[in-house]
C-alpha cells in the first residue's frame, strides 16, 4: 500500500480492478444514483461561514450526557432475539438472532486526522473497546473520520472478526492490520453470508460521498446495510442524504424490525448529503416503518445547530406522524420490541445548560465563565 497512516491505504491490483467494474464508478471516481450538487454557492458559503463564526447555537452540551454500564445485560442473551445498544454517533452494538455486529466503531478522541484538532467527542464512549463482547461483524459504511477511525481499527484489527464494508474501504483496513482475509467489500446490492451465523449482510445504495486526504474524494464507495437474521431485521443508513432508493431498499430487503437512520450533523445549505430529523422521517417512510433508532448526533460537534436540536426536532415531528422511536441512553442495552415510549435523558443537561445560561446573564459573566467541565 502507498499509505499507512492516518489517511489510509491506496486500491491496487485486484481491488482496484474490482471498483472500476462497478457501475458507480465513472471517470475514476465513485458516483451517486442521482446527481448531487456541487456544494454551497458564493452566496450561501458566506452566509454559512457567518453563522459559524457568529451563530448563538448551543453547539457542545455543557456537561457529560447521560450514560449507563452495558455490561451486565449484554451477559445475557435477548430475550426477543434483538437488541441494540447506541454507543455513540453512529457506532452502534447490534444483537440479532444470537450474532453480534458493530456499526461504524468510533472510540477515538476527535473525528479528525489530527489529535490536536478537529472536532472532540463530547464525552467517552460508555465502555472500552477491550471491554466488548466477542463480535461476529464489523461494519463500516464508509471512510470518513466520523465512521472510520484508525485508532479504534488499529484495535479491532487484534480480534478474530470479519469486517464488511464498501468497495475500496478494504485498502484502508488492510493498511491498518486486519487481513485481507478478514475483509469483504461490497457493492450496491450486493450480500455475504456470516461464516459463523445465520446472517445476511446486504450493502443498499445511499447519498453522500467519500474521502480522507486531498486527492482521494470519492475514491471509495459509500453505502447503507441491511443486516437480516432469522427472526430479525435491521436498517443501517450510514450516512446519506434522502434518496427514492430507499423505496428500492424496501421492496428488495424489507421490511424491517429497525431502521437505523442519521439524524444530525446536517444544513440545509448542505444540499442532499445528510438526512437531518424531516428528511430521516421520509426515508423511514420510504423504508416502510418499523421502529426508528436516530444515530449520528450527540457525540461530535460537526455543524450549524444546537447539540440537542436534532433529537428534539425528530421527537417533535415524530410524534405528529405516530413514528415509534427508539432513543435510549449512552450505553443501555435496549430490545426494541419492549419500547412504548422516549424518555428524553438529554434533557437533564439541557436544563443544566439553561440554569447555567441564566446565571451568567443575571451576573453579567462570559459563557465561559460558569460552564461544567
Amino acid at each position: 500500500m502507498a499509505r499507512t497512516s492516518v489517511f489510509g491505504g491506496r486500491a491496487e491490483g485486484l481491488r482496484l480492478e474490482r471498483m472500476r467494474a462497478s457501475p458507480r464508478f465513472v471517470d475514476g471516481a465513485f458516483r451517486n444514483t442521482a446527481p448531487v450538487g456541487p456544494g454551497l454557492k458564493p452566496k450561501s458559503a458566506l452566509s454559512t461561514m457567518g453563522e459559524f463564526l457568529f451563530g448563538g447555537q448551543r453547539r457542545t452540551p455543557p456537561a457529560p450526557l447521560p450514560s449507563e454500564n452495558p455490561l451486565p445485560l449484554w451477559q445475557r442473551p435477548a430475550g426477543t432475539g434483538l437488541r441494540v445498544t447506541w454507543l455513540g454517533h453512529s457506532t452502534v452494538l447490534l444483537e440479532i438472532d444470537g450474532v453480534r455486529v458493530l456499526t461504524d466503531p468510533v472510540w477515538g478522541a476527535r473525528a479528525s486526522p489530527y489529535s490536536f484538532a478537529g472536532p472532540r467527542r463530547f464525552q467517552p464512549v460508555p465502555v472500552s473497546i477491550d471491554q466488548l463482547p466477542p463480535l461476529d461483524a464489523v461494519i463500516i459504511s464508509h471512510d470518513h473520520y466520523d465512521h472510520l477511525d484508525y485508532p479504534t481499527i488499529l484495535q479491532l484489527a487484534k480480534r478474530d472478526v470479519p469486517f464488511f464494508t464498501s468497495l475500496g474501504v478494504g485498502a484502508h483496513l488492510e493498511a491498518w492490520g486486519v487481513p485481507a482475509s478478514r475483509i469483504t467489500e461490497l457493492d450496491w446490492w450486493e450480500h455475504a453470508i456470516l461464516p459463523r451465523a445465520d446472517l445476511r449482510i446486504t450493502a443498499a445504495p445511499s447519498q453522500h460521498f467519500s474521502g480522507r486526504g486531498m486527492g482521494d474524494r470519492n475514491r471509495t464507495l459509500w453505502s447503507s446495510f441491511a443486516i437480516r437474521g432469522p427472526t430479525s431485521s435491521v436498517f443501517f443508513s450510514g450516512d446519506t442524504g434522502l434518496t427514492p432508493e430507499y423505496a428500492d431498499i424496501r421492496e428488495r430487503l424489507g421490511p424491517f424490525d429497525l431502521v437505523m437512520l442519521e439524524i444530525g450533523a446536517w444544513h440545509p445549505a448542505w444540499g442532499d448529503i445528510h438526512l437531518g430529523p424531516a428528511n430521516a422521517l421520509e426515508a423511514f417512510r420510504l423504508l416502510g416503518g418499523g421502529r426508528l433508532l436516530p444515530v449520528h448526533w450527540g457525540t461530535f460537534n460537526l455543524a450549524l445547530h444546537a447539540w440537542d436540536e436534532p433529537a428534539e426536532t425528530l421527537i417533535e415531528l415524530a410524534e405528529k406522524q405516530r413514528v415509534q422511536l427508539v432513543m435510549p441512553k449512552l450505553g443501555a442495552p435496549v430490545e426494541p420490541a419492549h419500547i412504548e415510549r422516549v424518555e428524553p435523558w438529554w434533557r437533564t443537561v439541557s436544563a443544566l445548560e439553561a440554569r447555567v445560561l441564566a446565571k451568567e446573564k443575571a451576573s453579567g459573566g462570559s459563557p465561559a465563565d460558569e460552564r461544567v467541565a
